[in-house]
């Protein structure tokens, strides 16, 4: 276990927090359930059948016959009513468990919320933008994964921070800066080292043209207008991004050439590629996709995570909660 999981937990433990899980169906949730409960990092409310869900210390609730679903979809009517959503849809619709999982935190009966185990990230995303919206000052809601590797001598003794993984199919120029200051913020909520943050692309400080590359260089140039006093470049190649000696030769006088924690990538193509490459080739430790951007913490599995998986996003949510 990366030093990275084992300080997400021990902060979790310290300040428990109530944590919904709506996919109670799927064996891998009753599995890290067990986990987290006897590892006490959250207080954990599994949505589903309590005859399937059979873990000694865990809220098991049916939102289809829970006392609770009737105030949920009262409060839910009154929030999307002139969006022409009537009493009648509002009833049958907290009935699905995600949205009831996310107007438990609307109600303020949970404090996070992790999905997608077995639904996708559409299912996942789509009631928080609704019903939790997005956090003040945010002008897009992105996804990163926190890449712990075996290779100390990169970012924070091995740990990265990867945006946007999940989510933005191709960002703008704009969108693309507003990923790499939102994802600024998250790498100093959790890591005690200041972001640098790489702006990805095939080309180093204009090495070469294109219409990606000069879009990077675009959300280089704006993220730097929106922050200043952020340590932020681009566009890097990613040997210029991480490696010191490459970095010098290929962007010299750069704060963050050879020494990047935070990597930006120039669409979501390049980016599922590259943290499944590095999951895969690197063994390294992978969390998320994570959310950001979401007023209240709601975050999103790979519909192939592990147990264990489950466990750290669960810390983390847990951890972003504690801050909300």
């Amino acid at each position: 276990m990366s030093d990275f999981l084992t300080r997400m937990k021990e902060t979790a433990r310290a300040d428990k927090k109530t944590v919904v899980l709506p996919e109670g169906e799927d064996p891998r949730i009753v599995e890290a359930a067990r986990t987290i409960v006897a590892e006490d990092l959250a207080n954990l409310i599994i949505l589903g059948d309590a005859a399937q869900v059979d873990v000694e210390g865990v809220t098991v609730i049916d939102p289809a016959t829970s006392d609770r679903r009737q105030a949920y979809a009262d409060a839910l009517y009154e929030l999307r009513k002139a969006k022409g959503m009537t009493p009648e849809q509002a009833f049958e619709q907290v009935a699905d468990a995600t949205y009831f999982g996310t107007m438990m935190i609307r109600q303020g009966d949970a404090d996070g919320l992790v999905s997608g185990a077995c639904h996708s990230t559409a299912n996942t995303l789509r009631p928080a933008l609704q019903i939790l919206k997005t956090a003040p000052g945010t002008k897009l809601v992105s996804s990163f994964f926190i890449m712990c590797t075996p290779a100390a001598e990169y970012g924070e003794g091995g740990t990265l921070l990867f945006a946007d993984c999940g989510l933005n199919i191709a960002p703008d120029a704009d969108q693309l800066s507003e990923i790499a200051l939102s994802s600024a913020a998250t790498w100093k909520s959790f890591m005690s080292d200041e972001p640098h943050v790489a702006m990805l692309s095939y080309s180093t400080m204009g090495s070469a043209g294109g219409d990606t590359a000069e879009r990077v260089q675009e959300a280089t140039r704006l993220a730097r207008e929106k922050a200043p006093e952020l340590s932020l470049d681009g566009d890097l190649q990613l040997d210029a991004a991480l490696e010191e000696s490459v970095g010098r030769l290929k962007a010299p006088g750069s704060t963050v050439a050879g020494k990047a924690n935070v990597l930006v990538f120039p669409d979501l193509a390049a980016g599922n590629i590259g943290y499944k490459l590095v999951q895969r080739f690197a063994r390294a430790e992978a969390y998320g996709p994570l959310l950001q951007g979401i007023a209240r913490p709601v975050n999103d599995l790979s519909r192939g995570c592990s147990a264990d998986d489950i466990v750290g996003v669960v810390a983390i949510t847990a951890v972003q909660a504690q801050m909300a």
